[in-house]
């Protein structure tokens, strides 16, 4: 028996067929792309890998992208949708605190719904992490979910798996890093002209840091490998590869943690939100291991 809904705003990057196979219930975010002036805006709900695509040709096409976390007022209404259809208790997944203050807001405006709806309890889950890492909790939680667990229980066990989960984010080139604030525009210019490729991490506080640089894709695949080594993925043999239209990029990857570890990885294209800080032509992995991001990076 079924104990607990599972919810999670567009930043978990799971696909549409996913997201209605898993029933989760799903809060898409907002985003802009501008050019010459003019803005158009979009919502974070693709339901085709072409508009995926189609995005992140836009961008090289010189489009311009921006984002917005979910706000109060879209999470009061995401909530007070679930309650009205009878869900009592759910976990919601939002992008990392340490990325925004999507996790408070979603707090809040549960508790404003609970006053209308007294039986609605929500877990705000703060995965320390987002896309693929974010969609890698959404899933085990549906897991649980189906094989009868309780809310409680559920939320215990990701409280502990979402500080193994680990990152290896290796954007294409320093310029939308840049862009954010992540590194100066001297380096930009300097590490893309050398091919250097950037090896982002999560840190224990959900914050993204700029860990190690190698020269070149090859390298920084290789250094995935040598992470997985250090922190070997846990019984669930969950790893997941994402990329920004570079899908030769990612089953390149695919292919040698297939033949290093005799696992198929699941491949995906990331979505606008997330790929707007990143830029086109990443390709980052993902698994759940035995060890801590601690343990693995110290950070």
């Amino acid at each position: 028996m079924i104990q607990f809904d599972v919810s999670s705003d567009s930043t978990c990057d799971l696909y549409r067929d996913y997201i209605e196979k898993r029933n989760i219930w799903f809060a898409p975010l907002n985003f802009t792309l501008e050019k010459d002036g003019k803005q158009e805006e979009f919502t974070d709900n693709f339901s085709c890998y072409q508009e995926y695509l189609d995005f992140y040709h836009k961008v090289e096409a010189g489009y311009f992208p921006r984002t917005s976390m979910l706000n109060y007022d879209a999470h009061c209404e995401h909530f007070r949708k679930m309650a009205k259809a009878g869900v009592k208790d759910v976990l919601h997944f939002s992008i990392s605190s340490g990325l925004a203050r999507t996790v408070s807001v979603a707090k809040q405006a549960a508790e404003e719904v609970k006053k209308e709806y007294p039986d609605f309890n929500l877990y705000s889950v703060d995965p320390l992490t987002a896309t693929i890492g974010q969609g890698v909790l959404v899933s085990l939680a549906c897991d649980w979910r189906d094989a009868g667990k309780s809310a409680r229980e559920t939320y215990d066990y990701l409280m502990d798996a979402r500080l193994r989960i680990q990152h290896c984010i290796i954007p294409n080139d320093l310029f939308y890093l840049c862009k954010g604030g992540r590194v100066s525009k001297v380096s930009a210019v300097f590490g893309t002209a050398l091919n250097i490729k950037p090896m982002l991490i999560f840190d224990s506080e959900g914050k993204l840091k700029v860990f190690d640089k190698m020269r070149g894709m090859k390298k920084a695949f290789n250094y995935v490998l040598e992470s997985q080594e250090k922190a070997p993925m846990d019984e669930n043999k969950i790893a997941v590869i994402v990329h920004t239209d570079n899908e030769a990029g990612a089953n390149e990857l695919a292919g040698m943690i297939r033949a290093k570890w005799g696992i198929e990885p699941k491949i995906v294209i990331m979505g606008p939100v997330i790929g707007a800080h990143v830029g086109p032509g990443s390709v980052s992995c993902g698994w759940l291991s035995t060890c801590t991001r601690k343990e693995l990076t110290g950070c």
